[in-house]
């Protein structure tokens, strides 16, 4: 079984799943995205003795695959040599129920006989201990129970329990319902129940979808972005995570190897603005309570750039020996060390989303003037931290620097506390708050811009590059024309594109040099693209892209210049968020259909 990144989510915003091409789940973890897997096979190895649930057919010949239209609830069709088929559909559950979301710790999986006399073996070998053992398991009549390292899960099903225990293979002549969630009593027939079940998940999604503003062009992989981009979202806290994965290397051997199970604020902030381009108003409004609590918590001092989905500020890094890593290559992390890192762009990326809250009419909880004094202790971190050295938005491990980035991201908190305060009323902070953006804006056009070349470079003082400087643009700091911008971009397309793909940065790193294109930064390479009048250049870069999707429709981190094999966490929110950002820019308009 050799791992790949081809992998479909199923989720409900509470758990999720990634599940091969042949059906298998080979990733999955509990009691939350964060914990420990209870399928691990996408982290150990070929052949891995458990860590995954697949159905095996015998005589297997060909298999389909894809998602039931605008949901994440996903049809594998197994064909054997003989004709004889079946159908699996797999999903979690998530629909209105006594008066409020249900999104419970469960997969639901339906196994169908759909032509000729199938034969099937039902393997499910969850995994404990970070996938040193198999979970331990106890059964009675129609369920099974396994002890994972933090959670014990329960299987109630309506196939022979013994078929599952002994991995017997047997004929499937009807239908069989399968549902993995808490231990505890399943209170209806498990058939009818889960199929009723499904048919509500479905509808629920479905609903959802209807309410998304989408262009013209581009639909199907703006719709599956959104859909996935909700899956990263940990409903309970308003949590966003930047992958389901952990350890997926951004190219092979580079020991880059990172646990993206967390939420970071610049991650979730992207997040959040590319989905209400979509009218996905749910999503940030959830996500408005988790900054709060962080704004909160802070109380007026520093912000890490990365939090737990519980809002746990500590998340030490460690490596896990127990599974061999993605194609065997380690380390396997478990934490992430940039929760200690010095990340200035935060401030900015805590204002601006919270910003909208004073504005949004659709909002149950609109912003107050309360919301406002206790925003402006962030504001003040940005104002008093905008000149000085952090890690960047990149996460250098051995590298501090006044990244330009960071100072334009505080530049853009004091502008838009500035731009509040005057929705607000409130005369006095509108002018203290305009003089500070003042202020930071002429210290950053003072130290990072480079006279002699007339453009802009990553650092204060410094000629190297990197691609975030094509945010200048979109933050408001410079107009796309402004000879400046113009300058810069052209320096960061001759240095930092790579055939149709552009990289983050090219000087090496605390890793070496980089050898994967980043794909949320050609993302961003095609909006400036298009920004510069080459919208044909910009549209060809980004069907490119579209090209290089799994077949879910979905990108992880980073692409390989050659191979354009995928690399690192999967799915990668970034790379989501340049795919809806880039379709609405280059969407035909609607009034071109009438």
């Amino acid at each position: 079984m050799t791992q790949t990144l081809d992998l479909a989510p199923v989720g409900n915003c509470s758990v999720s799943a990634l599940i091969d091409r042949q059906g298998r789940y080979v990733w999955a973890c509990a009691p939350r995205v964060d914990g420990d897997p209870v399928f691990s096979a996408l982290m150990d190895g070929d052949d891995p003795d458990h860590g995954f649930w697949d159905v095996c057919l015998v005589g297997l010949k060909q298999v389909d695959q894809a998602y039931i239209k605008n949901t994440p609830v996903l049809r594998t069709v197994l064909t054997a040599a003989d004709g004889a088929a079946v159908e699996i559909i797999d999903f979690a559950p998530r629909h209105h129920k006594h008066h409020r979301t249900y999104r419970p710790l469960a997969f639901g999986r339906i196994i169908r006989p759909i032509a000729g006399a199938p034969r099937i073996t039902v393997r499910l070998r969850p995994s404990a201990e970070w996938g040193a053992r198999r979970a331990e398991a106890t059964s009675g009549s129609n369920h099974i129970r396994y002890r994972c390292t933090d959670v014990t899960l329960r299987l109630t099903t309506d196939c022979p329990v013994s078929h599952i225990l002994e991995e017997r293979t047997f004929r499937l002549e009807t239908p069989l319902a399968f549902f993995l969630g808490p231990d505890e009593g399943y209170d209806q027939e498990v058939g009818p129940g889960v199929a009723a079940t499904l048919d509500r998940t479905v509808a629920y999604w479905k609903d959802w979808v209807r309410t998304l503003y989408i262009p013209l062009d581009y639909q199907d992989a703006v719709i599956r972005s959104a859909i996935t981009l909700k899956l990263c979202a940990y409903e309970e806290t308003g949590a966003i995570v930047a992958a389901m994965t952990t350890s997926v290397p951004e190219f092979p051997g580079s020991g880059r190897n990172w646990d993206y199970r967390y939420c970071w604020i610049r991650d979730a902030y992207y997040t959040v603005r590319a989905l209400n381009r979509l009218g996905a108003v749910d999503i940030l409004e959830n996500y408005l309570v988790y900054l709060r609590n962080l704004v909160d918590n802070s109380a007026g001092g520093h912000v890490q750039p990365v939090y737990g989905v519980g809002l746990e500020a500590g998340l030490d890094e460690q490596i896990v020996d127990s599974v061999a890593g993605y194609r065997g290559m380690k380390p396997v992390r478990v934490g992430n060390q940039a929760h200690e890192h010095l990340q200035h762009d935060v401030y900015g990326q805590i204002v601006l989303p919270l910003v909208q809250s004073f504005y949004d009419q659709r909002l149950v909880r609109p912003g107050t003037v309360d919301d406002f004094y206790a925003l402006e202790a962030v504001g003040d971190r940005a104002f008093a931290l905008h000149d000085q050295p952090d890690a960047g938005l990149w996460e250098f491990r051995t590298i501090a620097r006044v990244h330009t980035y960071s100072s334009v991201m505080c530049w853009a908190a004091c502008d838009r506390l500035a731009k509040a305060a005057r929705a607000l009323g409130l005369e006095d902070r509108d002018e203290v708050w305009a003089g500070r953006a003042d202020t930071i804006r002429a210290r950053i056009e003072a130290e990072a811009y480079i006279p002699e070349e007339g453009r802009f470079g990553a650092s204060f003082g410094g000629k190297e590059l990197d691609a975030s400087l094509l945010q200048l643009v979109d933050l408001g700091f410079l107009d796309p024309m402004d000879p400046r911008q113009v300058a810069t971009f052209n320096a960061i397309e001759r240095d930092l594109k790579k055939g149709p793909y552009l990289f983050r940065y090219v000087e090496p790193d605390d890793f070496g040099e980089p050898e994967t294109a980043f794909n949320f930064c050609t993302f961003w390479f095609i909006e400036a693209l298009h920004l510069n009048g080459r919208t044909a250049e910009a549209r060809e870069i980004f069907e490119q892209m579209l090209s290089r999707r799994t077949h879910a429709g979905l990108l992880s981190e980073d692409i390989a210049l050659g191979s354009d094999e995928l690399w690192g966490n999967y799915p990668q929110t970034y790379s989501l968020v340049g795919i809806i950002n880039c379709a609405v820019l280059l969407s035909r308009s609607w009034t071109d259909v009438r």
